[in-house]
């Protein structure tokens, strides 16, 4: 009887369960990241900075663009490219994840890619822009502002690099 509730793992069952632990990662990130926007958002006035340590502080600042506030003064049709572009690549992770689960660094890293694409996709669709709030500086110069998501996608594409490192090493 145990024989019957195993499942190969190409089978569909078996590839959702090989993709849990990642989609189960990539909804924590998710849900730390929006979490996090809230607290900002009912902490903050838009423009507010509060040092914490004298290289990072908190700043509650907008980004209708992507990355490094690209594309921001686009005239607002980068919003909708943009979610398209998120939703789109959330889609092929999906479809990595489930051909590719049982990698476990690769799934890693496409698990924290996927959360913090899709926080920041609720971002657009919610609020028409991505709100951002960790602001990292050293003698006057500031890296641009970024959230949970931002860094769970740096984190995550780290880990395609180290990943794939490692593989042309083997």
């Amino acid at each position: 009887a145990a024989d019957v509730c195993l499942m190969s793992a190409d089978a569909p069952g078996g590839k959702l369960q090989r993709m849990l632990p990642w989609l189960a990662l990539a909804l924590a990130v998710i849900f730390l990241d929006q979490l996090s926007k809230i607290v900002i958002e009912r902490t903050f006035e838009y423009g507010d900075t509060r040092p914490v340590t004298g290289f990072f502080n908190l700043v509650l600042t907008y980004n209708t663009g992507a990355a490094f506030s690209f594309l921001a003064g686009a005239g607002g049709w980068q919003d909708e490219f943009l979610t398209a572009v998120g939703l789109s690549a959330s889609a092929f992770i999906l479809y990595l994840l489930s051909r590719h689960g049982q990698q476990r660094l690769f799934s890693l890293a496409l698990a924290l890619i996927l959360g913090g694409a899709i926080g920041n996709v609720i971002d657009r669709i919610v609020y028409g822009h991505v709100i951002d709030f960790l602001d990292v500086h050293w003698h006057g110069w500031h890296w641009p502002a970024f959230n949970v998501a931002d860094s769970a996608i740096v984190c995550g594409a780290t880990l395609l690099i180290v990943d794939e490192l490692a593989r042309v090493r083997r």
